[in-house]
């Protein structure tokens, strides 16, 4: 069998100040053929667990377009539409296809298409015949629409958070599209949306409640007759109607089967939503707290949540943890003008502008010099191990490490997510020699510090990615949606 792949993903913070064009996913990923192919096989990611499985299985596996980027701003409406014309226009060259895999990621949100997955994912659905079998995978995070349901057979979507299963999440699409191009299995979707927003701080897959949810779908997966349940905790920081929790239960030709299912699985997340609100921590108490904690400890910067969309430079911990004096510390920041005058000044010089809080007063005021430079370096790294992203490849851009007194500050000229203890060990850092490290996320980093760190302290930090969603002024999001509206009720 002949099976086109199609990948476009970005998670869109709507509340972030700068959006994403073109030339992002130009900087990123913006690729067709074999160069797309390039950028996934053998990775973790879910497209290269796709393409490994679909040729061990026999199949044609033709990689037809690749765009990606780090979460960030919405996306333009030129990008959007160029975007969505590559997609189809490589399907469209692509001849007779006997399948078709859409890799998304859920909550991409643009300039006039709110719902830019369920947009493109349709878009590409229709560039296909109608029995053409499609599957999809989704994040975590998604923020699943009907027109994502209705542009896919089946969708599936990581059960892990920090996301490590995203390759067994595309070997196992693999193999459902495998069966339904073969005539033995006939997926069938419904889809579940909840009036409630998970916050983020409790969306550790391997901690409660994430890990009852997930155990009550596995108990749903293993019904006779069931071929997915794909668990959306959404992604609260894109301000559209559709954002919120959901749940999609695939099943083999029996749609009223899926659609009990589906409404018995929302109906028990639900029912438990009070566990869903979250725990919140002040930076002040979690400075204090980590001063006499086992260390190293990881102050994770919810509020400036670099894989959420934040612009990676806030300063409020560096500045309180610079207040209590709890020892050496270190925070990556990205600061390209600071940067830029550490090369300057060299290795062992130093600079007196002041680094980071450059984006908005929302993240912090900037930290006052002077620093000293200690090293420079190209910023390029290799992450080899199943890590959060699926990423192998990073380049934060132009890379120099300073210090003002116990406080270690790397500086990056790109934004660039903490998804690799790589990003410290590559440049000389040992993770270890600090009492303190800062980590800007809330989950994802928690896969490479966990092995370094003891104490992890998710912190309530002011931001784009505020864990307090009161705090963020929605505009178009669904009402009344829990723990927003308390009063919200389950659909009658």
């Amino acid at each position: 069998m002949r099976i086109g792949i199609a990948c476009l993903m970005h998670e869109s913070n709507t509340f972030a100040p700068r959006g994403t064009g073109l030339e992002q996913f130009q900087a990123d990923t913006l690729a067709e053929g074999e160069a797309a192919r390039d950028r996934f096989a053998g990775t973790h990611h879910e497209v290269g667990g796709f393409l490994a499985q679909a040729l061990a299985d026999g199949h044609e596996a033709v990689m037809l377009f690749a765009g990606w980027t780090l979460p960030g701003g919405t996306i333009s409406r030129a990008a959007a539409w160029e975007l969505t014309r590559r997609v189809c226009a490589a399907i469209g060259r692509a001849g007779h296809l006997d399948g078709l895999y859409l890799a998304a990621h859920g909550a991409a949100v643009a300039e006039g298409f709110p719902d830019f997955d369920g947009h493109w994912m349709t878009a590409a659905r229709a560039m296909v015949p109608k029995a053409t079998p499609v599957v999809a995978t989704l994040d975590l995070h998604a923020n699943l629409t009907p027109a994502m349901v209705g542009a896919a057979d089946a969708l599936f979507a990581y059960r892990t958070n920090p996301h490590l299963d995203m390759r067994q999440t595309g070997e196992q699409a693999a193999g459902l599209l495998g069966q339904a191009m073969a005539g033995v299995a006939k997926p069938v979707t419904a889809g579940v949306f909840l009036p409630m927003a998970v916050n983020i701080e409790a969306q550790a897959t391997a901690e409660s409640p994430c890990r009852e949810l997930e155990a009550r779908a596995e108990e749903i997966r293993r019904l006779p007759g069931v071929l997915s349940v794909a668990m959306l905790l959404g992604f609260p920081y894109a301000d559209v109607a559709e954002m919120g929790a959901s749940a999609t239960v695939t099943t083999d030709g029996d749609p009223a089967l899926a659609r009990r299912l589906a409404d018995e699985l929302g109906r028990w997340w639900w029912d438990r939503r009070e566990a869903f609100r979250g725990n919140l921590t002040s930076p002040k108490d979690a400075v204090a707290r980590a001063a006499s904690a086992p260390g190293p400890v990881c102050l994770l910067d919810m509020g400036d949540n670099v894989g959420g969309g934040s612009p990676a430079d806030s300063t409020h911990l560096a500045h309180e943890l610079a207040s209590q004096g709890v020892g050496p510390s270190f925070v990556c920041i990205h600061d390209p003008e600071a940067a830029l005058a550490a090369a300057k000044a060299g290795p062992g010089g130093e600079i007196a502008s002041p680094v980071g809080g450059k984006t908005d007063l929302l993240h912090g005021a900037p930290l006052p010099g002077p620093f000293r430079v200690v090293a420079l370096h190209d910023g390029k790294y290799e992450e080899t191990e199943a890590r959060h992203g699926g990423i192998r490849h990073f380049d934060q851009g132009a890379t120099a490490v300073v210090t003002r007194g116990p406080l270690t500050i790397m500086l990056t000229s790109r934004r660039c997510a903490p998804f690799s203890l790589r990003q410290l060990t590559a440049f000389g850092i040992d993770p270890k020699a600090f009492r303190v490290l800062v980590a800007k996320g809330v989950h994802a980093p928690v896969a490479a510090y966990a092995p370094v760190c003891p104490t992890l302290i998710r912190v309530n930090t002011p931001g784009v990615t505020t864990a307090d969603l009161e705090r963020l002024q929605f505009s178009r999001r669904r009402k009344p949606l829990f723990p927003l509206e308390p009063e919200a009720a389950w659909p009658s």
